[in-house]
């Protein structure tokens, strides 16, 4: 009697371990919310939490979370009537961009969080969300998101002073280079700059340039390109602005070996500034994130939402 007693116990505790064991997954996806027929579980709450705690560093209410996840539900859908659905190549893609920024690849971002307890696809179905929502908000209301340049040109006016309106300058720039193997000597590198130092003493003009340039061995010259202050970073719009035309700019070391930029032409243009660029850039985001609110507001009152 004993024996079979224990036997029984034995058998009601693994039937109970096995139940409980079937059920702790089942647990872990109860649905909390249901958004146009789809459910957000109590699951994608707590990966959605562990994934903006590790981007904010600080614990988010459970509430914006799910708001958080509501909203992505909505654009997904929103954009699907329109069209808009990218493949999860597209998805993988971007999701792969994100990893190179933060200077990984593709796995290690994946390992990364994985780590922290989250599934990549958590964080791949944000980035969908995002995509799909940019994509629909820009390509609906193109038209009234353009910024017109008088509005650019008042806005800097008003903030900076009129002049700034002009303080810009078109550049054709042809680069050139002199090849240095990698892994080379510092004896070999600062014999090309020498030999660089050397040609914009002789160099004056672009003519020139290519001549000397497309003669030489271990040398390359590229295509004349035309650019404006605005798309120059500083320190560089710093030595065009020192250099005269025709001239080389002084040589710098590079992957690539030594590199020089010919200045074949300067001269004054309003097409652009780097004012009116941040200006124009403010004013499309704070018309785009106007009217992408307004959209998402107008989307979740037409949801269902239990």
């Amino acid at each position: 009697m004993t024996t079979l007693s224990h036997r029984l116990s034995v058998l009601v505790i693994g039937t109970l371990l096995v139940l409980m064991g079937c059920n702790a997954p089942l647990l872990a996806q109860s649905v909390a919310v249901m958004v146009n027929g789809e459910p957000i579980t109590n699951f994608d709450i707590d990966q959605r939490t562990k994934l903006n705690t590790l981007t904010t560093q600080k614990q988010p209410a459970r509430q914006d979370v799910i708001n958080e996840l509501i909203d992505e539900k909505v654009k997904t859908k929103e954009a699907k009537r329109f069209g808009v659905d990218p493949t999860s190549s597209d998805i993988d893609q971007s999701y792969g961009q994100m990893s190179q920024r933060m200077r990984m690849s593709a796995d290690q971002l994946t390992k990364m969080l994985e780590s922290k307890g989250i599934r990549p696809d958590t964080l791949k179905a944000r980035i969908r969300a995002e995509m799909v929502w940019g994509s629909l908000v820009r390509g609906r209301y193109k038209e009234s998101l353009q910024i017109g340049e008088k509005d650019v040109a008042a806005a800097v006016r008003e903030k900076e002073g009129e002049k700034l309106e002009v303080e810009a300058f078109e550049y054709k720039l042809q680069p050139v280079v002199l090849i240095v193997p990698r892994g080379s000597p510092p004896a070999i590198i600062e014999a090309r700059k020498k030999e660089a130092e050397a040609l914009r003493e002789r160099v004056q003009s672009c003519e020139e340039a290519n001549s000397y340039f497309k003669s030489m061995q271990n040398a390359a010259i590229r295509d004349v390109v035309t650019k404006t202050t605005a798309d120059i970073p500083e320190v560089l719009r710093g030595l065009l602005d020192k250099t005269p035309i025709g001239h080389l700019t002084p040589p710098e070391v590079t992957k690539q070996g030594v590199e020089m930029v010919a200045l074949c032409a300067r001269k004054e243009t309003k097409i652009d500034t780097p004012k009116k660029r941040e200006v124009r850039e403010k004013m499309y985001v704070e018309k785009y994130e106007a009217k992408s609110k307004s959209y998402l507001q107008e989307v979740r009152k037409a949801a269902m939402i239990e």
